[in-house]
């Protein structure tokens, strides 16, 4: 008993790195989740049985790791990734939340969906065929989410011979390239996920390399998504007005807070109306507490009588966010249904959906020379491309790159709910598109 309590604490006080993976179709991906969970000792006995009866049915001799992520049949037919593979793991030192996401273009949309929350993305390149256009592309997108980590790991080493020239090569382009996209941060490590080398053991094969395994960049890279530090957002989910006789006066404001900190007696302002009040308690998990702070869920309770409801954003008085009605935002476009200039939509951002309508899309990006392919008019699936969309009310929002969590949005289908469009407002990399002019308004019902 005293074990378990012990491997709990232990496990509790560890940090949580949550990272992607993506790359070519065949480079390896599913083979180096599978590697990492394995060697890691991550995998569970029956889950391992079960991909070497499936390997065995295949009529490979040695287990096919891969399997471990390729869950769908879909992908385990077709010796693909289709869908974004979520995996949870821990360590002694950090816990994991691992997307495994396609190689193929056609589901770069299901790497949005899996870097969106990522701190770090693992980019993996086929050592023979070194770096090609989805290499770029998926660099790319990692830029465009601000993706603060990216590891270049070289897989197949063991098909070149182990060259370190080859690896050198490889990583030199590639983080010429990453690093002109503005990613921060990028280390290059070789491996080979089928043998095993430099993914959680160093690797024999390789004294030229004196980096970190995998697992071991993985353990050790600074976490840095520590939302206190951000601007302070708090996305009203719920009114509390109870009225009952133990509480005839209550009125509080219910919801997870999405940056920063909150403080007793500190100066908000409650947008998009910009009433400006003042906090006079906060309650989580039914007491009174001085200090909140991101990703809590509590109630506020304020100095005035303020008409708020669900949408609203409260923020510190100075630092309150800009209100808008005319969004400028890179999107990628998730949906099998082209999004058109014109068409009325649903915005979703936090706890606030609005009625919207996109007034322009004054490029499209391509991602392997990050050319902009301007009045594309429309954008089908897998496209990335600059939006301008006037919204009926007005929004509280960041710039993406402020704030990866109040600066993104939703783009959605008011018939059937479909999701459209994955938003992030402001600039897409460091060299920002040029300002759209707006147009006149006029024959619009908002």
């Amino acid at each position: 008993m005293t074990t378990h309590l012990q491997s709990a604490e232990q496990l509790a006080a560890t940090t949580l790195l949550r990272f992607a993976t993506a790359g070519s179709v065949d480079d390896g991906k599913s083979t180096l989740v599978g590697r990492l969970l394995h060697d890691s000792k991550s995998v569970l006995t029956d889950q391992l049985e079960a991909v070497e009866l499936a390997s065995l049915n295949r009529g490979q001799a040695a287990p096919d790791l891969a399997l471990l992520t390729d869950g769908l049949r879909a992908e385990r037919e077709q010796g693909i990734t289709i869908d974004v593979a979520y995996r949870y793991f821990a360590t002694a030192r950090r816990r994991f939340i691992l997307a495994d996401t396609p190689g193929h273009v056609q589901y770069t949309r299901n790497m949005v969906t899996g870097a969106s929350t990522a701190e770090l993305a693992v980019v993996l390149v086929d050592a023979r065929n070194g770096v090609v256009e989805q290499t770029r592309r998926h660099a790319a997108v990692a830029a465009l989410l601000r993706v603060p980590h990216v590891v270049l790991a070289v897989n197949k080493m063991d098909l070149v011979d182990y060259a370190e020239p080859v690896f050198a090569a490889i990583a030199e382009e590639f983080t010429a390239y990453a690093a002109s996209l503005g990613v921060p941060e990028i280390t290059a490590i070789p491996i080979s996920a089928l043998a095993g080398d430099n993914v959680v053991e160093p690797s024999a094969h390789m004294d030229w390399y004196g980096g970190p395994t995998v697992l071991e960049h993985l353990e050790t890279v600074p976490v840095s998504h520590d939302l206190t530090a951000c601007h302070a957002r708090f996305p009203v989910q719920y009114v509390i007005r109870p009225q009952s006789a133990e509480h005839p006066d209550y009125r509080g404001y219910a919801g997870q807070i999405a940056a920063g900190v909150f403080r007793v007696g500190e100066a908000v302002s409650v947008l998009p109306s910009g009433r400006t009040t003042t906090i006079t308690g906060i309650d989580a998990l039914g007491e009174s507490v001085d200090i909140a702070w991101a990703p809590q869920s509590v109630t506020l309770r304020l100095a005035d009588d303020i008409d708020i409801s669900r949408g609203d954003l409260i923020a510190p008085a100075d630092d309150a966010p800009a209100v808008t009605r005319d969004v400028e935002a890179t999107v990628c476009h998730v949906a099998d249904e082209p999004l058109s200039v014109g068409q009325r939509v649903l915005l979703k951002h936090t706890t606030r959906t609005v009625k919207a309508i996109v007034k322009d899309i004054p490029s499209r990006l391509t991602l392997d020379d990050l050319s902009q392919h301007p009045a594309p008019g429309r954008l089908v699936a897998n496209d990335i491309g600059r939006v301008v969309v006037r919204t009926a009310e007005p929004l509280a929002l960041d710039a993406y790159e402020d704030s990866r969590r109040t600066g993104s949005f939703l783009l959605i289908d008011p018939a059937d709910g479909t999701t459209l469009s994955a938003g992030m407002a402001g600039a897409a990399f460091a060299a920002a598109a040029e300002a759209v002019t707006a147009t006149d308004d006029e024959g619009w019902d908002f």
